[in-house]
C-alpha cells in the first residue's frame, strides 16, 4: 500500500549538504543577486498575497538578523533564510522592532505554496527554532557559535559541535473490530476538536512499541501488535517534531482515560464523523497535518471543507 501522501514531505529542492562546510559560503551566496533569500520572524515566514516571499540579498541587507541559514539549491539556485532577531524572547526585553518589509507574516500551516516553498520554509522553521532554544553548549554552558551554514552550532571553549535536534513522535489511528475510528480530545483543547492519539518516542524505545504504549496510557486500550502499520511521517516544527503516522486495530475497547492527556475519547463511525463535522458539532485537525490525512485515508477521502 502506498504512504500517505503528506504536504509537509513534498520538499522539491536539493539540501546540498555536501556545500556547507565550504570556506565563506554565506558571505559568497549573499554577493550573489541571483541566490533567493526567506525571511523568518519566530514562526512565521514573510509572505505576499499568502505566496512566499522570496528576495534577492540586497533587499534584505538591512536586517537585523539573528541567524542566516543555508537551506539547499533549486534549479541551480542558493535558497538561504534569514531568522529575524527577536529581543522580545529575552525576559524583560523591548519588542523587536517591525522589520522593515512590505510583507505579510503567515504560519506555514496557512501557506499557499508549492512543494519547493513548502519544503524550504518548513526546513528554515524548524532549523530556527533549534536556534533558538539550543545556543549554549550543554557540555559546559559555553554560548556556541553558528557555523556550516547554520547546520551546526560549535563550542569555542571545548570544542564540541552540536547538530539540530528532531524529537520523532508517534502519531496513530486506531479502530475497533466494526473500524470505529477512535478520537479523542485534549484538555487545552476546544469543545468539539477532537484528534488521532500521539506521544512521543521514549529513549530506548521502538516506534510499534511506542505505539502501544502510549494508546494504552492514554485510553487504557490494547493493540493487535501484528495490526500496526507504518503510513508515512513529516516534519511538525513546533519545535521539532518528527511525526510517525501508523494505524493499528485495538483488541479491547473499554476507554480509560489518562485524564492530564484527554479530556474525552469516543469510538465513531464513518455516518458519525460525517454529521458531526456538518453540523460544527466536531473539528478535525488542519489539512496540513499527519493527522487529518490519517483521519481521511480511514474514512476513504476528504472530510468536510
Amino acid at each position: 500500500m502506498r504512504s500517505l501522501d503528506l504536504p509537509f514531505a513534498r520538499a522539491a529542492h536539493d539540501r546540498a549538504a555536501h556545500r556547507r562546510a565550504e570556506p565563506g559560503l554565506l558571505d559568497d551566496l549573499l554577493k550573489e543577486p541571483a541566490t533567493r533569500v526567506l525571511v523568518v520572524r519566530g514562526t512565521r515566514v514573510a509572505t505576499s498575497g499568502q505566496r512566499l516571499a522570496l528576495f534577492a540579498p540586497d533587499d534584505v541587507a538591512h536586517l537585523a538578523v539573528r541567524t542566516l541559514l543555508f537551506l539547499g539549491e533549486a534549479g541551480g539556485v542558493a535558497h538561504l533564510a534569514v531568522v529575524l532577531a527577536d529581543a522580545g524572547r529575552v525576559p524583560g526585553s523591548d519588542p523587536a522592532p517591525e522589520p522593515d518589509l512590505d510583507v505579510e507574516w503567515t504560519g506555514i500551516r496557512s501557506l499557499d505554496a508549492g512543494d519547493l516553498e513548502v519544503g524550504l520554509v518548513v526546513e528554515a522553521v524548524a532549523l530556527a527554532q533549534w536556534h533558538a532554544v539550543y545556543t549554549h553548549c550543554p557540555l559546559c554552558g559555553t554560548r556556541t557559535e553558528v557555523r556550516q551554514g547554520g547546520w551546526v552550532r560549535h563550542c569555542p571553549a571545548d570544542e564540541s559541535n552540536h547538530f539540530p535536534r528532531t524529537d520523532p513522535a508517534v502519531i496513530m489511528a486506531i479502530t475497533d473490530a466494526d473500524d470505529r475510528l477512535l478520537l479523542a480530545r485534549g484538555p487545552q483543547w476546544d469543545l468539539g476538536r477532537r484528534s488521532v492519539l500521539a506521544g512521543f518516542v521514549e529513549p530506548g524505545e521502538g516506534l510499534e512499541q511506542a505505539v502501544a504504549r502510549e494508546t494504552a496510557e492514554e485510553v487504557g486500550v490494547t493493540l493487535d501488535p501484528a495490526s500496526i502499520e507504518y503510513r508515512g511521517s513529516q516534519s511538525w516544527p513546533f519545535p521539532a517534531s518528527l511525526m510517525l503516522g501508523f494505524r493499528a486495530r485495538a483488541t479491547t475497547t473499554g476507554l480509560v482515560r489518562q485524564e492530564d492527556e484527554i479530556a474525552e475519547a469516543d469510538w465513531f463511525t464513518r455516518d458519525e464523523v460525517a454529521t458531526a463535522v456538518a453540523d460544527g458539532h466536531l473539528g478535525l485537525p488542519g489539512h496540513s497535518s499527519i493527522a487529518r490525512s490519517l483521519i481521511e485515508e480511514w474514512f476513504g477521502g476528504p472530510i468536510g471543507a
